[in-house]
């Protein structure tokens, strides 16, 4: 579950994601909320770019992350803007120590990386604890539709002046499993190329998994979109990225 060397150069890799819709579908769901809505931790927050884009707009923000690595990336950024953000170095499938937020959020393919459904209990489990009665959890997952047309037995890379990867996207033996084989490369200050190899497993559900355990986990979901689509009401079959929005039911 860990991004160990890649971590310095995530950002570059991932320049093209949704940081801004994942922030826009957060902010339209927390501004519905009956009661003001300021306290929000992010599950596996890699890097920080949510985190300290929902910090910007004056959220009170905590991340948490598996990754030393990612982290200190992270708060290298948010004390670039000045920005209180809380950082912990914890397995979201253990929670420890955090309470009363106002929601919980893990995008990013985050809920991907984990592979059982007993483990999707323990990480639903401890979401739960972290919020307050009323207080909401947003995640996205890979649809299944996504994994078996456009990942799996794929091969991506991209070159740039300073760095490069290579991704080969293998299928596993169960439904919505894959493996990802990645080897990158990144520039050093005498001009020659270090290389690093990493080796990433995702596991998508169907969406009556997540329903059921979210169910016995104390949620009562909301809103299931597709592809940051708000306004549509119908998840499309074609659908990429699934976001589950989720609320904490009163004990």
């Amino acid at each position: 579950m860990t991004y160990e060397d890649m971590a310095i150069f995530y950002d570059q890799f991932m320049e093209i994601a949704p940081y801004d819709e994942w922030v826009r579908v957060t902010e339209n769901v927390l501004q519905d909320m009956e009661v003001s809505a300021e306290r929000v931790v992010d599950l596996g927050c890699g890097t920080g770019e949510i985190t300290v884009k929902l910090a910007q707009k004056g959220y009170t923000m905590t991340g948490i992350d598996l990754s030393d690595q990612m982290l200190s990336v992270a708060a290298e950024k948010a004390a670039r803007f000045h920005l209180p953000i809380t950082w912990l170095n914890q397995d979201i499938r253990e929670i420890e120590g955090i309470q009363d937020q106002d929601a919980a959020i893990s995008f990013c393919d985050v809920v991907n990386y984990i592979h059982t459904e007993a483990d999707l209990l323990r990480v639903f489990s401890g979401a739960a604890s972290t919020l307050k009665d009323g207080g909401m959890f947003l995640f996205d997952v890979h649809s299944l539709y996504h994994v078996r047309e456009n990942m799996v037995n794929q091969t991506f890379a991209d070159v740039t002046d300073d760095s490069s990867y290579i991704w080969l996207c293998s299928e596993g033996n169960k439904q919505g499993e894959m493996f990802h084989d990645i080897t990158f490369f990144s520039k050093q200050s005498n001009g020659s190329y270090a290389r690093h190899d990493e080796y990433h497993h995702q596991q998508t559900f169907p969406i009556e998994v997540y329903k059921k355990l979210l169910n016995r986990t104390g949620f009562q979901i909301t809103r299931i979109i597709g592809d940051f689509q708000l306004e549509n009401q119908i998840l499309p079959d074609d659908a990429e990225r699934i976001i589950f929005i989720a609320e904490k039911r009163s004990e």
